[in-house]
């Protein structure tokens, strides 16, 4: 049997697996170690699940991922939280829908410096939701806002999904931060844009919140200050050379950290924080574990060198490919997490898209976007079924029902991103 054969076998039966619900970073492990061993020998393969954990617990870029997590989990356990969203409700009082566009806000804003979709949307539940509820939004609306808001977080940087990428792709950290951020920005005024277009088209979906002077949403600002001073030592000090992402994101822990201290987090609250990032954490590196495991494997069989000269044998223009990539990526996100996603394609996918001469940063942020649509698509929607968890009351139906229009939005997102990739590049190449 070729190693190309032994190849499809083995993203085959890595589908089945999965389907199955056998855990992700196990299956990526078990196929890539069994195909390993079958285009090698079994001893190159046992050397492989030797070095390989190694390779990726040592890796200097890793350890961004920990800290960036931690950021996120201080920020949430601090009351940051808690304060953002009144600073946006203040800021948005009195308008109509103004509690759903607040939501949205202080996702986007949280986002800036969790890194993670699912942390955002759970910590914001908590936090938006009964306020929401308490002043009779529908609970589709308000549940849909908060499941679609907490998307921002896989691409306003700093992004755990754009690390990742960056790491198993070899491209600049910083670039795809840089990348990412006016796409993370356009998603947000989208999604506060498509509740003004909600309550326009049905008013009855919410009630105006109650009125705040200028002074009030002036005071308010004061809320915001925390989020985007971190946000902004970060950003700023890898665009500017001061430091490299992982020392930012060791920066930005430190300084949430210390704003966490002050507002009086302390022994208990610290160390259920600490428990949380090595819980994450460790899913995180299992992922990247199996992932380096699989992507060996992918190259010894030359699968995707095989598929990439397939679509050469097919004179395919690149948008073309670029297109069937991103609708397998969408149909994969109906069913994965966005990170497994992440980990187990873009090994396969990146040679091909190098092939046919598509830059890889704008690959890379279009395939995160397409990848944030597949946490609020169903039938599985990761965000989605997080807000239930967080709010048990609320039907299925209603979150999804609910997040559909924002699904809407995110296409014509996609769609404007693809016609005009300066809309990733400009911070970039300038």
């Amino acid at each position: 049997m070729s190693s190309e054969m032994i190849g499809a076998l083995g993203l085959g039966l890595l589908l089945v697996l999965m389907i199955l619900r056998m855990p992700v970073a196990l299956t990526m492990l078990v196929i890539g170690v069994g195909g390993f061993s079958q285009v090698i020998s079994w001893d190159a393969a046992i050397s492989m699940v030797k070095s390989v954990p190694v390779e990726v617990l040592t890796n200097y870029s890793f350890s961004a991922v920990p800290m960036f997590i931690l950021m996120g989990v201080l920020a949430a356990h601090s009351g940051m939280a808690g304060k953002l969203f009144e600073s946006t409700r203040i800021i948005c009082g009195g308008w109509k829908g103004g509690l759903a566009i607040a939501a949205v806000g202080s996702c986007g804003i949280f986002s800036a410096i969790s890194g993670s979709s699912l942390a955002t949307a759970s910590t914001m539940t908590r936090v938006a939701l009964p306020e929401m509820e308490r002043y009779g939004y529908n609970r589709g609306l308000a549940t849909g806002a908060l499941a679609a808001g907490g998307t921002l977080g896989i691409m306003i940087p700093p992004s755990i999904a754009l690390l990742i990428y960056a790491i198993l792709t070899e491209q600049s950290v910083g670039d795809m931060f840089m990348a990412g951020l006016i796409p993370g920005l356009l998603g947000l005024v989208m999604y506060a844009l498509t509740v003004t277009v909600m309550m326009r088209i049905k008013p009855t979906l919410a009630v105006a919140g109650e009125p705040t002077r200028w002074a009030e949403k002036l005071g308010s600002l004061a809320g915001l200050v925390p989020f985007f001073a971190v946000f902004l030592i970060i950003i700023l000090g890898i665009y500017f050379g001061l430091f490299t992402p992982t020392e930012g994101a060791s920066v930005g822990a430190f300084a949430t950290l210390i704003y966490a201290l002050v507002k009086g987090i302390r022994g208990a609250g610290l160390w259920q924080a600490l428990q949380e990032t090595l819980a994450l954490s460790t899913v995180v590196f299992f992922m990247l574990v199996g992932a380096e495991t699989l992507g060996y494997f992918i190259s010894v069989s030359r699968i995707s060198f095989s598929i990439s000269d397939y679509l050469f044998s097919l004179n395919l223009a690149p948008i073309v490919v670029l297109l069937c990539i991103l609708a397998m990526y969408f149909i994969l996100g109906m069913f994965m997490d966005s990170i497994a996603m992440l980990v187990i394609t873009v090994p396969v996918v990146y040679p091909i898209i190098q092939a046919v001469g598509i830059d890889p940063v704008w690959f890379g942020v279009i395939t995160v976007l397409t990848v944030e649509l597949g946490l609020i698509t169903p039938p599985v929607g990761m965000n989605v079924f997080v807000i239930k968890a967080m709010a048990p009351h609320v039907g299925l139906g209603e979150i999804f029902k609910g997040v559909a229009p924002f699904i809407v939005s995110d296409f014509v997102r996609l769609t404007l991103l693809i016609l005009f990739p300066a809309l990733s590049l400009y911070l970039v190449t300038g």
